[in-house]
């Protein structure tokens, strides 16, 4: 190893899986609405010391015309499965997806800090600007809220979210029973936050975080994406299809840290990799075959044109090329990007494309046995490509038990994964420091 550090690991939890046909497989539960399920996973997880557990979320659901054919259209939302999981699970940590752009500050600092101490420290929080249009319709809005205005307000959402999480000092709370005085009224801070899109007073009504603050993530990956990630993010999710491409976003996104008065161990980057693994080569590619041949080439394309910008592709035939389509200011850009230069790339018709990201959606795939995929992301983490792995697998909770059984010792055995929970918080299991209070000493 080239790194003084061990590697991170989440385990990206889709119902059913990441794959989107999981559903169909015989080893999959249809139903994405049961929670022993993800009970079985999330422990499964725990055991195999990942460091948490990664949670996505849209509050819109496909209504086009395959939609019924995908079991996407109906999961539970985000952080009442995670106070669920807080309970029946002791160390791993817990994050969730929460859109800036459908939600209020106040909102999500709370629910986030009380997840927090329900969880003994274990939270953090996605910070995602929404990037389907169709969210929009569910909040009083005609059209989807343009890029630009979108992270513009993802920004001041962050830092009144973040004021608010340091209301009250961390021995703000005396609850002295013989003098009746519950807490010190100068250890508490009023926001009185005044912008261009939140006028927020405060203060929180929940204490401070057993872990200072949650932890927050950010998964955005355009130029605005960045540089939102490198002044308010701990952790990036990330997609990036190569070593190379991976360790030049690595760098960038590390480099532009200084200039917000942040170090590079203040930030973790966690790209996507799509495993599946087997004791050969040849089984790893049946198992991943197995899912291919159910994909019916409208879902794959229909998931392909909701990745590019909520386009339909419907009308365009299946055995031609992708369409010239324009990088849209509502979409989500950098996965416009990478899948148009895929496309070109290896000259893919549209149905080859959508049965090509049916699996991975985009995020690097390894195919094959527990020393070939360990080979690749040891790489990775010693290349300055990655400082450790959201693992997406292609249907729950088979493909998490293959890795956790199979990849996991072959990385413990290399010193590149933790054999044993070294701390009980999220921020310990990340490296991360525990963040002072803004406005107490």
């Amino acid at each position: 190893m080239t790194q003084f550090r061990q590697l991170s690991l989440g385990a990206f939890l889709m119902a059913g899986g990441h794959h989107i046909a999981a559903w169909r497989h015989p080893d999959v539960p249809a139903d994405p609405l049961d929670f022993p399920a993800y009970k079985r996973v999330a422990q499964l997880a725990e055991a195999a010391r990942f460091d948490a557990l990664f949670v996505a979320d849209s509050v819109a659901a496909p209504t086009d015309a395959i939609a019924s054919q995908t079991s996407r259209s109906v999961y539970f939302e985000p952080l009442t499965l995670l106070s669920a999981l807080s309970a029946v699970t002791e160390r791993i940590g817990l994050i969730s997806t929460v859109t800036t752009s459908y939600n209020e500050p106040y909102h999500v600092a709370r629910k986030f800090a009380s997840l927090d101490h329900l969880s003994g420290g274990r939270a953090g929080w996605n910070l995602v600007t929404s990037d389907a249009a169709a969210e929009a319709f569910n909040f009083g809005r005609d059209a989807h809220i343009p890029h630009a205005e979108r992270y513009a307000r993802a920004r001041e959402f962050h830092r009144v979210v973040r004021g608010l999480w340091d209301s009250w000092a961390d021995d703000a709370f005396v609850r002295d029973k013989a003098s009746g005085q519950f807490y010190d009224p100068a250890r508490l801070h009023v926001l009185d936050h005044v912008g261009d899109h939140f006028k927020v007073r405060g203060p929180l009504n929940v204490a401070c975080s057993p872990q200072g603050r949650p932890v927050v993530v950010q998964a955005g990956s355009s130029e605005t994406g960045r540089e939102l990630a490198a002044e308010t993010a701990e952790v990036v999710f990330t997609a990036q299809t190569s070593l190379a491409s991976a360790q030049a976003f690595y760098a960038d996104l590390k480099g532009r840290l200084a200039a917000f008065g942040r170090d590079e161990d203040d930030l973790r980057i966690m790209p996507g990799v799509f495993v599946v693994v087997g004791q050969s080569e040849g089984e790893a590619r049946e198992k991943f075959e197995q899912f291919q041949e159910l994909v019916e080439p409208e879902v794959g394309i229909a998931l392909l044109g909701r990745m590019l910008g909520n386009f339909d592709l419907s009308g365009y035939p299946q055995d031609g090329p992708l369409p010239d389509l324009p990088l849209t200011e509502n979409g989500q850009q950098s996965r416009q990007k990478l899948l148009t230069e895929l496309a070109g790339n290896e000259s893919l018709t549209l149905a080859q494309l959508g049965r090509r990201i049916a699996g991975g959606r985009g995020h690097y795939s390894l195919i094959g046995t527990p020393k070939q995929v360990a080979d690749e992301l040891q790489a990775w983490f010693e290349q300055r490509a990655a400082d450790g792995f959201n693992v997406l697998v292609p249907h729950l909770p088979g493909g998490l038990e293959d890795f956790a059984t199979q990849v996991v010792p072959e990385l413990q055995r290399r010193g590149l994964f933790r054999t044993e929970y070294q701390g009980r918080t999220l921020r310990e299991h990340l490296g991360l420091k525990r963040p002072g209070n803004e406005f107490f000493a």
